[in-house]
């Protein structure tokens, strides 16, 4: 993202630009396969606490390349459906779940978290990995959650937590990408769950999750640098100052107890 670019406030703008953004070369650069904090380890905590067995029909919302969607199918034996803002995550992701042979119990759609293409009670077990905090409409896409799930049914979210008071290099269209800028706070998402007719079950704190993939990134983006200024790679897209800038206001701020990461679930009852 280049510094000069004006700040994206309007809700499409948002979703286009993240959805861009995730996409990219220099995102799974950055963020490895997984692009969320804790990786596969805690897409596989989200699946205990929601109960998955072979039985289970689950719906990964911003599935992204479809890591996680293809390694439930794998871990728990359920059948996934992956929906991504993104037509070219989506065309990546089916054809990774291809090579591995999944495509039967594997599928993927582009759509819109806040208008989900699945009729009521679809689904045992919907997961949103490091990405409810960027819906624009947290109300509509909660709503939809609760919708699509069968009574008894789970929903699993991980997500970054943040206080009230953060320095103001983690504001701004990149921090909207990096999952910063309307993080909320842990009550705040069991707040949407609730208002949405669901019951929450669980919470946890993973913030060491954070920490680890906040010093990952700094090493990465140390080794771009090098390598940009050796002229071994272009990264036009990247504003690689500002960038490093708001990986080391965000490494403070977990310090300081004003940004983490949990996993929050709750019940259709």
């Amino acid at each position: 993202m280049t510094g000069g670019e004006p700040t994206a406030t309007a809700p499409e703008n948002i979703k286009q630009c993240c959805a861009r953004i995730y996409e990219s070369d220099v995102a799974k650069l950055l963020l490895g396969e997984s692009f969320h904090p804790g990786g596969l380890a805690l897409t596989e905590r989200l699946g205990i606490l929601l109960g998955l067995n072979p039985k289970s029909r689950v719906l990964d919302v911003a599935s992204g390349k479809g890591t996680s969607a293809i390694y439930l199918a794998e871990r728990f034996g359920c059948e996934v459906v992956g929906i991504d803002y993104s037509e070219q995550n989506v065309k990546e992701a089916t054809e990774a779940t291809a090579a591995k042979g999944l495509a039967s119990r594997v599928r993927f759609e582009q759509a819109d978290a806040e208008r989900l293409p699945a009729g009521d009670g679809s689904f045992d077990g919907v997961i949103c990995e490091c990405a409810f905090c960027t819906f624009p409409d947290k109300s509509s896409a909660a709503r939809e959650f609760a919708r699509v799930l069968r009574q008894g049914g789970s929903v699993g979210l991980s997500d970054l937590t943040r206080g009230t008071d953060l320095p103001k290099e983690l504001d701004g269209l990149l921090a909207w990408v990096a999952c910063i800028a309307d993080a909320q706070p842990l009550e705040r998402y069991a707040v949407y769950l609730n208002d949405a007719g669901l019951r929450v079950s669980q919470t946890e704190a993973h913030d060491r999750a954070l920490t680890e993939m906040v010093h990952q990134v700094r090493m990465k983006l140390l080794s771009m640098e090098i390598m940009t200024g050796l002229k071994k790679i272009e990264l036009p897209d990247l504003d690689l100052a500002a960038a490093k800038t708001m990986a080391h206001a965000a490494l403070e701020a977990i310090k300081q107890g004003k940004l983490g990461y949990a996993i929050v679930c709750g019940v259709k009852v």
